[in-house]
This record gives C-alpha cells, sequence and structure tokens, in this order.
C-alpha cells in the first residue's frame, strides 16, 4: 500500500529487518529527509560521516549502505532511479528558515515535523542527526569545496528503495525548503515492502 505524506509534513513508523522502504517522489522535484533509529538502541542513529567516510564518495546509490554511528549497516539502498542525494545537510528547521531566508514567522521545517513524529517513539530533538535526503541535488565544487542546493533532479514517479538490515524507526518528510524543491512544496510518498 502506497502512503502519501502531505506537503511540508513528517511522519515517522517502524520498519523490520529485511523490509523494503521505497521513497517515490509522485510529482517531482522534491525532496523527503530519512532518518533511522535502532529498535534495539535509540542512541544507534544514521551516521552520515561513518557512511561518506566508507564510501569515499558524497553521491550514493544502488548497492550503497548507510551506516550507523557504530558502524553497523542500517540500511542497503537496493535500487535508484535518480541517482543524486545529499548526506550533507541538516534537516531545515525554524533557525534554517530565519538565518538563511530572513524569514520572520518560520515554519518549523523538517526538523520540527521529525521531532514531532518521532517524539511518540521516545527520539528527543537533539538525537536528530543530519538526514539522508533523498533526491536533494547539492552540486560540491572539487576545487573550492562550495555547494549549491539546485533543484532535485527527480521526475514523477521516480523513486529510491533501501533493505533495512536491522529493526529500524524510520523519519520520513516532504521537506518544507523552497529551496531545496525548485520552489514549490509537494507530496513525498513511500511503500513498506
Amino acid at each position: 500500500m502506497i502512503r502519501t505524506i502531505p506537503p511540508r509534513s513528517g511522519t515517522a513508523f517502524m520498519l523490520d529487518r529485511g523490509q523494503t522502504l521505497t521513497v517515490i517522489d509522485p510529482e517531482g522535484r522534491q525532496v523527503a529527509d530519512l532518518l533511522a533509529f535502532s529498535r534495539t538502541d535509540l542512541r544507534e542513529v544514521i551516521s552520515s560521516g561513518r557512511t561518506l567516510d566508507y564510501a569515499s564518495r558524497l553521491y550514493l546509490t544502488t548497492s550503497d549502505p548507510l551506516y550507523s554511528n557504530r558502524s553497523n549497516v542500517m540500511l542497503r539502498i537496493v535500487e535508484d532511479t535518480v541517482g543524486r542525494h545529499d548526506f550533507l545537510l541538516t534537516p531545515c528547521s525554524r533557525d534554517t528558515f530565519r538565518i538563511i531566508y530572513g524569514d520572520t514567522d518560520p515554519h518549523r521545517g523538517c526538523f520540527g515535523n521529525l521531532a514531532a513524529a518521532l517524539a511518540p517513539y521516545g527520539v528527543e530533538e537533539d538525537a536528530i542527526p543530519v538526514a539522508f535526503n533523498c533526491f536533494m541535488n547539492v552540486p560540491v565544487d572539487g576545487a573550492t569545496g562550495t555547494f549549491t542546493v539546485e533543484p532535485p533532479l527527480s521526475g514523477p514517479g521516480d523513486h529510491i528503495s533501501f533493505t533495512a538490515e536491522m529493526d529500524l524507526v524510520i523519519g520520513l518528510t516532504a521537506c518544507s525548503a523552497l529551496q531545496s524543491n525548485g520552489g514549490a512544496f509537494k507530496p513525498i510518498q513511500y511503500r513498506i515492502d
């Protein structure tokens, strides 16, 4: 069954070891922030630093594992129709919109949406790490190290699928930052098999 996350919102759910999570961009050019926590110990969490260190590259795709802060594989990418995702930038927040965009009454962003969705599972705000940002397009200049946030390369129906390597609590959003989504907010869909 395909479930829909409305624009600028998020959800959380359990994913059992061996299950496959497919994140779908139904309309194109929409980012989804993905977090994973071990159900055995919520202090074990998806780690950008460990994953990128072991992969020796910034752009992850099919067959790449996503590691925890304890160097255990949490998820493995098993299918990817886009090939460009971000694992550098933190979930957008009220402070993101205040500092980067100058908003005087900022949206709570993906960080706030993830915090609210994950709270019933016992995840506290300070435990929220850098997310795996499905479909987010962040080109990096190899000479200067500068980066930009460009519209996602995903088109309608593009998707990325992950197999769970342990029992997990997942947080997932339809991203709230205009810059990340090419200037419009759209839904994200997901399916568990």
